[in-house]
């Protein structure tokens, strides 16, 4: 049985022994041929032999490393129920959907609710289902790859929205806390610099955000941990765990009668909250980095002409199928590649070959999806379809490309597994150099193996180089310049020559008059009441052909009149 790919968005990773993880126990799988984790896009791409494994069971073991899915919804309007089996028939049905977390459908209000991974199933396999068993959806959503990226993007926005709370909660407690801590440490607080109630109110500011605010980093460093690994999370729940329960320790050991020195709740604080603000902007950042494909997407039209039995019919452009007739009149894009049956227009390709010049066709024609008819009406015969037409397979090489992995990406995921635990014993090493060779002192050799742990988080190492192939791979595709994967990216740094063979693709793809030549013994004719010797010939020539031009769709006859209005 042919391999297959799959697709899993990936939500909870926050570093990259996180993605390393999910794909070191991916390739362990049965079946599993191939799987590559992304930290940048959150993606986990999978060719897998399905005779050994199914991708239920893939989407299975990722969650059981203690990640998740993302997820979409859909709401079907289902037409034709007429009582309480026909809805549990379809219900039962759509919950044995491989992808399909939870359906409901509900009688009275003649819909059902679908969640469902966007990577294993879309809405169009719904429908055919839901038809199958003799009823009708009356809606249908968009393609594919369009639900992948809005579920991504509203697992991002759901994200973002968390770290924000987070954060806003973080300062709330932590300013005061610092606050607090400053003006006693520069006797700003008086008599009260060494009141027993200052250490219990910086105690009650410093608890919410060391479990609340810092909740994610325990969390994820036990799975982390039970996963065989560390990562960041464990390094800042050591750090500041430290600082915290010493200063507990101080605090308690203070009603005991004894002195332990100092507290340090606003070091565990304001580390908390430094870093979920860096949680915050590295998340804003994974957002914008899916935009390139998300422009890619949006060149795509969402509706198409049908002709069918005689009669023009507007359809998603998902229930166009190979065959249909399409209608497209002036001005339109081309929902999907084909032929020309009929018609004879000019096309503007610029968005896939670069050329600023219309391309006439006519019957027998090829044309391609997403691009503009620019004058006449065209009889197109679908060839192409949906994920098979030529803007979805750049799409697909785009997002390919933006989830290879480099070979300095490689370099810097094998460095990032060790780096956790030699942060560890540096951290080690730094504490007991200071308390028995540097006689410093438990508290101040604890305080400098707390900056250790909590500097040296590895998070560039696994973020910096998919986020530069993220931006890098989607800002060329959005100028027409496509990379196979990342390593070609990386290895294009390189490059000293580039050989084009010609030159129409180098243009702004705006034409602009230059020149304008007469004949010599051309004579302009009279024009507003003035002869033709008291205007330029030049001039008299340009506004005729301007006049001609007006209105005019081409590139050539706006070049025209745009040059006739800067002139006067």
């Amino acid at each position: 049985m042919t391999d297959q790919q799959l697709i899993l968005p990936i939500t909870g990773m926050t570093c990259a022994n996180c993605s390393t993880t999910i794909e070191r126990n991916l390739r362990r799988m049965p079946g599993v041929r191939e799987a590559s984790v992304n930290l940048a896009t959150e993606r986990a791409q999978v060719i897998f032999d399905p005779a050994v494994v199914q991708p239920p069971a893939i989407q299975g073991l990722v969650e059981e490393l203690g990640y998740g899915v993302a997820t979409a919804r859909a709401e079907l309007p289902i037409a034709g129920m007429t009582c309480a089996n026909c809805s549990t028939t379809i219900e039962r049905n759509l919950n044995r959907l491989p992808g399909v977390e939870q359906a409901v459908v509900n009688l009275a209000s003649e819909k059902a609710s679908v969640v469902y991974n966007p990577a294993m199933l879309d809405v169009q396999s719904m429908k055919e289902l839901v038809h199958d068993l003799g009823y009708e959806v009356i809606e249908l959503e968009g393609e594919g790859e369009e639900e992948l990226a809005d579920a991504e993007q509203q697992a991002r926005s759901a994200e973002i929205a968390r770290q924000r709370r987070l954060l806003a909660l973080g300062a709330l407690f932590t300013l005061p806390l610092f606050l607090l801590a400053m003006g006693r440490d520069l006797g700003l607080l008086g008599h009260w610099a060494h009141a027993a109630w200052v250490n219990w109110l910086m105690w009650a500011l410093a608890t919410p955000v060391q479990f609340i605010v810092g909740r994610d980093y325990y969390v994820h460093g036990y799975k982390a941990l039970k996963n065989g690994a560390a990562n960041m999370d464990v390094l800042i729940a050591m750090g500041t765990s430290a600082a915290y329960f010493f200063s507990v320790a101080v605090v308690l050991g203070d009603l005991a009668g004894a002195n332990f020195g100092h507290v340090y709740f606003e070091t565990a604080a304001v580390i908390i909250t430094l870093v979920r603000l860096g949680k915050l902007l590295e998340a804003r950042a994974k957002g914008a980095t899916s935009q390139a494909i998300k422009a890619l997407m949006g060149l795509r039209p969402k509706t198409a002409r049908i002709e069918r039995n005689g009669a023009e019919i507007d359809l998603p452009i998902a229930q166009v199928r190979v065959g249909d007739t399409v209608i497209v009149r002036p001005g339109e894009q081309i929902p999907v590649d084909g032929v020309v049956l009929s018609g004879h227009s000019a096309v503007d390709e610029s968005m896939l070959t670069g050329e600023p010049i219309p391309v006439d066709k006519q019957a027998g024609a090829q044309v391609i999806g997403a691009t503009l008819n620019k004058q006449g009406l065209l009889r197109v015969r679908a060839t192409r379809v949906g994920r098979e037409t030529a803007l979805a397979q750049i799409i697909r090489l785009v997002e390919e490309a933006q989830g290879s992995k480099a070979p300095i990406q490689r370099l810097a995921d094998r460095v990032a597994a060790i780096f956790v635990p030699a942060v560890i014993l540096i951290a080690l090493l730094t504490f007991l150099g200071w308390f028995l060779l540097a006689d410093a002192g438990f508290t101040r050799s604890l305080i400098h193996a707390v900056a250790v742990l909590v500097i040296a988080c590895p998070c560039a190492l696994g973020l910096a180089t998919p986020t530069a192939i993220m931006v890098g791979t989607g800002r060329s595709a959005q100028h027409g310049i496509l990379f196979k994967n990342s390593e070609a990216l990386e290895r294009a740094q390189a490059l000293t020559t580039i050989v084009l063979d010609k030159t129409g693709t180098l243009t702004a793809g705006k034409p602009v008059l230059t020149d304008i030549l007469t004949a010599p013994a051309w004579q302009p004719p009279s024009l507003d009441g003035l002869e033709g010797g008291e205007r330029d010939a030049a001039a008299t020539l340009l506004l005729l052909a301007a006049s001609a031009e007006r209105g005019s769709e081409h590139p050539l006859g706006e070049a025209i009149v745009a040059a006739a209005r800067e002139r006067g």
